[in-house]
């Protein structure tokens, strides 16, 4: 599979972007004029610090309103068009991308459109380039690539083919398997892009909204096995215009953009399977089985603080790793891990971000086949050698520089437990049987990433983005599933609002709250209250609300209100909530049960537990005890 991304599609200076591009694993490169014209080298030096990088130009693009035009601009447009041939054989590439034209003076006629590329492939050829047609969604006479291929066939020239773009297809709600009647080797180059589905004028939702293959709505994988199914095989390059990738990190984006295509084209392979697709093979995508164990990272001085707060929430210390400082304290089916290593990873991530979950332990059906799956697609190899008698788990790097440790019931990581640690009887615990949800905090501009990160590893499914309100701004909110791993992804724009403050001040350190679940959430309440759990305190205009809107019966409310339970249903069932105050900083434990088939993770009560987390914390700017 021959890679490639547009120029336009990542942020910084020309060679900024090519170190970006070449060391994420692509091929090749599309030239946007634009970037060339900005630069200050000369075409012969961009060629030669292309190829220097290991990449090719695909593509140089775009040549913008050639076809239908009356006399002179005709002639003007075939001489400016002589002009480009000559930069491309100076840049040292043969495809130049033709967009159909806007131009208010363009004529329609297919039969007059074919016959001006006819002639534009003859000066094609003399420059020994091609030429391709794309239909714009916004073009003035050809704006769906039916048309367009209708052109290039009637033009009929071996230098003139058709360019697909999956954003103009799909963004026009054109049924993609009408490129299956379109021969491969006229297909010269296809673009790919996604976007999240917002009704809008098409040139600004192009323009700003486009993301990568899997982080929108479109289907993009239907267009590829419509284009496979044609027998193409040239580059697949990405087209990204958006406002968020542009003044994001190149190296994260181009990465992106690359374990995008992977994680596309193994998609078109695996829903239809008699498509070649030239990608090695890798495992398929398994859904979580559940958490296995969370790992917090502190100090010795620090860990007090922490083991009380587990403590007040019915944990005890039931083990000790046969090696290492690291502490197992348990209730239910949640283990969680304190480690006090003055080396090693953890307490990297112990200088980094102070106290923070460090590891994030997964079960899946076969770890070694998940790891190998996450290496594919690009995700980070962790390798930490394991001590002489420690199991040697596989492991990968998460948000924030976090780890993800990989363990499954059918091989010799299943004995972590007896392996690895020396344990005793768990105490009763508070009613907490699993790990309900994570809280993973970030910059805005890393949401989508790590959405694609979720989806394309594990096979998460994502629900539709919220904006929740903080007093100091908004947040946005998408939540990821995969079997028993549930994520929300909660991306802070504003450095005012909590989300905003735990990154800023934890430095990028990812898990911001732990939900933990329960069968009984009054019983679990009751029960951490006599341990002193310092639970969030909720006003009471939150519970004569919170009555009326669900018709709620009085005595439940009251329940609810002596326990600073919060409440939120939905067409499945009905959900319960109870949080811990925050810690100076900024994480907080949660409380949850689910009744029925409820299905959300209580987004309305957001901006009420956040004005309550707020009342309750130290203002923003002061500095922690």
């Amino acid at each position: 599979m021959k890679t490639s991304i547009a120029t336009v599609s990542i942020s910084g200076g020309f060679a900024e972007k090519l170190n970006a591009i070449a060391g994420a694993g692509f091929d090749g490169i599309e030239i946007f004029e634009q970037d060339f014209i900005a630069s200050d080298f000369t075409p012969a030096e961009v060629g030669e610090m292309v190829r220097d990088h290991g990449l090719t130009i695909t593509l140089f693009q775009p040549f913008r309103d050639f076809e239908g035009l009356p006399e002179p601009l005709r002639s003007r447009a075939f001489a400016r068009a002589a002009r480009k041939f000559d930069l491309m054989n100076q840049l040292g590439t043969d495809l130049v991308l033709v967009c159909s034209s806007v131009h208010p003076a363009a004529m329609g006629g297919v039969d007059r459109m074919a016959q001006d590329f006819h002639d534009l492939g003859d000066l094609a050829a003399s420059h020994g380039v091609r030429v391709g047609f794309e239909a714009l969604a916004w073009g003035r006479h050809v704006n769906d690539h039916r048309d367009a291929w209708e052109v290039v066939r009637r033009a009929d020239h071996a230098h003139v083919g058709l360019i697909l773009d999956s954003f103009h297809t799909l963004g026009r709600k054109i049924d993609p398997d009408t490129i299956r009647r379109i021969p491969g080797d006229k297909i010269f180059f296809v673009q790919l892009a996604d976007a999240p589905a917002i009704e809008m004028d098409l040139l600004y939702w192009s323009r700003h909204f486009r993301n990568m293959p899997g982080e929108g709505d479109l289907d993009v994988t239907g267009f590829m096995r419509a284009v496979t199914a044609t027998g193409y095989a040239g580059p697949l390059s990405l087209e990204i215009f958006n406002d968020q990738f542009r003044a994001g990190v190149p190296r994260l984006v181009a990465t992106d953009g690359h374990r995008s295509l992977i994680s596309l084209m193994d998609s078109v392979r695996r829903t239809e399977p008699t498509l070649m697709v030239d990608l090695p093979a890798f495992p398929p995508s398994a859904p979580v089985q559940r958490i296995e164990f969370l790992e917090f990272a502190t100090a010795s001085a620090d860990a007090p603080a922490l083991e009380s707060l587990l403590t007040s929430t019915g944990f005890t210390q039931t083990g000790r790793h046969v090696s290492r400082p690291v502490t197992l304290w348990r209730q239910g089916g949640v283990n969680i891990l304190v480690n006090t290593d003055a080396e090693g990873f953890s307490r990297t991530s112990y200088v980094a971000h102070g106290t923070t979950v460090s590891e994030v332990a997964l079960m899946v059906p076969d770890a070694r086949a998940a790891h190998a799956r996450a290496l594919a697609l690009l995700a980070q190899d962790h390798d930490q050698p394991a001590r002489a008698g420690e199991l040697d788990i596989p492991a990968i790097r998460g948000v924030g520089g976090s780890m993800i440790r990989l363990l499954d019931a059918g091989s010799d990581l299943a004995r972590i437990w007896d392996v690895d640690f020396r344990t005793k009887a768990t105490g009763p615990g508070a009613g907490l049987t699993g790990i309900d949800h994570l809280g993973q905090t970030m910059a805005y501009d890393e949401m989508l990433s790590w959405a694609l990160y979720y989806t394309s590893i594990f096979g998460a499914t994502k629900a539709p983005m919220v904006d929740v309100a903080d007093p100091d701004g908004l947040v946005r909110s998408q939540a990821v599933q995969s079997g028993g791993l549930r994520v929300t992804l909660n991306g802070a724009e504003a450095r005012r609002t909590l989300a905003g403050r735990f990154v800023e001040e934890t430095f990028g350190a990812s898990v911001q709250h732990i939900a933990f679940a329960t069968a009984d959430i009054f019983a679990t309440a009751a029960d951490l209250a006599s341990r002193g759990f310092p639970a969030l305190q909720i006003g009471a205009n939150y519970y004569e609300d919170v009555q009326a809107r669900f018709g709620l019966d009085p005595a439940l409310v009251a329940r609810m209100n002596a326990a600073n339970v919060l409440y939120d249903e939905d067409a499945g069932g009905q959900f319960f909530q109870l949080y811990s105050a925050s810690r100076s900083d900024g994480l907080f434990f949660e409380i949850v049960q689910r009744q029925g088939n409820y299905q959300g993770y209580g987004a309305p009560n957001a901006p009420f537990r956040i004005a309550a987390q707020k009342r309750s914390t130290r203002p923003s700017g002061m500095p922690r005890a």
